[in-house]
Parts: C-alpha cells; sequence; structure tokens
C-alpha cells in the first residue's frame, strides 16, 4: 500500500517524472521492446480523443485524463528495472522488491 501512495505522490510531482521517463528510455537494462510499448501507450492516449468525461466540464474533465496518465506511468514503473526504481525513490532498496 505504501508503495502506491508514493506512486501517486510521483505522478502528482510531475517534474519528478521527466528524469524518471528520460533515464527509462535511455537505459540499457529497459528491453527495447518494453519501450516499444511504452511509446505505444503514450502515443494510444495522445491519439485516441476518447473521454470518459468530456474536457468541456473543466473540473472533472481532466481526473479521466489524470487516471489515464497515471495508469501510463504505473505500467511504466511496473516494467521499469529495480535500479530506476531506487534511484527515483519509487522504492526504497532492492530487498523491497521481495515484499
Amino acid at each position: 500500500m505504501m508503495r502506491f501512495w508514493r506512486r501517486i505522490k510521483f505522478l502528482f510531482n510531475f517534474r519528478k517524472s521527466i528524469p524518471f521517463l528520460k533515464d527509462f528510455f535511455i537505459s540499457k537494462e529497459v528491453n527495447p521492446s518494453t519501450k516499444v510499448i511504452s511509446i505505444l501507450l503514450i502515443i494510444g492516449y495522445i491519439v485516441f480523443p476518447f473521454d470518459v468525461i468530456p474536457d468541456f466540464l473543466v473540473a472533472l474533465g481532466i481526473v479521466d485524463d489524470i487516471a489515464l496518465a497515471s495508469l501510463v506511468l504505473q505500467q511504466m514503473i511496473k516494467m521499469a528495472p529495480v535500479s530506476l526504481k531506487v534511484k527515483h525513490g519509487l522504492i526504497k532498496e532492492i530487498n523491497e522488491v521481495h515484499r
């Protein structure tokens, strides 16, 4: 449960997501197929304009966009190597993975 809240905090501090994304895509530890899947998820999110809640409902319309962005980022975090998760504070130490 603690990991979930750390990831949510990570998402809302989006400026911290940028270095993670950069490291994710340049890392030699991440398989090329994983990078392609991540790019497809990002492109799919951008290209398909399907909204559960229309964006013209300003406060509510942003909620589904945030939910989808967090889902894409969470999937990338799951696919990331442990070293990147530790580096960016998503887990405190390598031993936490085995809990």
